[in-house]
């Protein structure tokens, strides 16, 4: 009958045990890390699974290599999001949708939509970046937060406008909020300019007396 491996006082204490980590394990460690987690969760879960090993010396060897890897390639992603969220920061994202006379979306705005439309002014930004407790339904200026670590956040503003607006319109002034250009102040016409018939005759008159 095969029994189940005894961990050793050396890879184990009151508490737990400590294994080497074979995987990134979220909210655990990074591959080649040794942690301390509960002897059951380590020999029922995180072991049988490849996630783990006993943190022997000989172990920790075998994995110097790809730990060294990992661990660059960590630094390259982590350079490349902050330089993308610092390039997003303050940009402004206009996303057409239709909408009724109150501004009320017949439909709504996902995560997915500002993002593709972040990208197209040339930002790097991944739908699952956007942060949205909800589908915007609603015409008008949002503020909407990119989570691109727990530690690494930009801020951007999402407009969104009746279809058939357009940034170019929003920045001459018109309503967004219920997709009708807003009322522009009547042209003052020249006083020389409009006559009425019995002028335009009276002023023909004097004409032909000269």
């Amino acid at each position: 009958m095969m029994r189940k491996r005894e961990f050793s006082s050396k890879e184990s204490t009151s508490n737990g045990v400590k294994v080497l980590l074979c995987q990134d394990v979220k909210s655990l460690g990074w591959l080649g890390d040794v942690v301390e987690v509960k002897t059951g969760y380590a020999r029922n879960y995180l072991l049988p699974q490849g996630l783990a090993k006993p943190a022997t010396e000989g172990n920790l060897r075998a994995i110097a290599k790809e730990k060294a890897r990992r661990a660059g390639q960590r630094i390259s992603q982590r350079k490349r999001l902050e330089e993308a969220a610092a390039a997003v920061e303050g940009a402004e994202a206009v996303v057409a949708a239709r909408a009724n006379e109150q501004g009320v979306l017949f439909g709504s705005v996902s995560a997915a939509e500002i993002a593709a439309n972040l990208r197209q002014l040339g930002f790097e930004v991944a739908d699952g970046v956007v942060q949205l407790p909800e589908h915007i339904k609603q015409v008008g200026t949002h503020t909407v937060t990119l989570k691109f670590a727990d530690d690494l956040t930009a801020t951007v503003s999402v407009i969104i406008v009746a279809s058939g607006a357009t940034s170019t319109d929003v920045a001459e002034g018109e309503d967004i909020t219920s997709g009708s250009p807003s009322p522009k102040e009547p042209q003052q016409d020249d006083a020389n300019s409009v006559r009425t018939p019995q002028e335009k005759v009276s002023n023909g008159a004097k004409t032909e007396d000269t």
